[in-house]
């Protein structure tokens, strides 16, 4: 299981289609991966697992958000205001 993870993050190109996003707009799917990548991280490290389980959603939103959102939702993660629940 865990090789397969990893084969898929090695030739991983660009964001698969997800059946919870059917549409164009990839807003929605850009913001849960995001939350999705931080909540399985900090999940991971609670648990003192291997946190590059959580590599699919890392490449997953940094290749369908813009890096100023990411940038703005980092800073504001670090001030403690991030609107999500991580």
């Amino acid at each position: 299981m865990a090789e397969d993870i990893k084969t898929k993050i090695k030739n991983y190109q660009t964001a698969p289609f997800d059946s919870r996003f059917p549409n164009q707009n990839q807003t929605r799917n850009c913001w849960q991966n995001y939350l999705d990548f931080h909540r399985c991280e900090k999940a991971m490290t609670a648990k003192r697992g291997d946190v590059s389980v959580c590599e699919w959603y890392r490449r997953v939103y940094k290749s369908l958000c813009p890096i100023s959102w990411v940038s703005t939702w980092d800073d504001r993660r670090a001030e403690g205001t991030f609107p999500g629940k991580i």
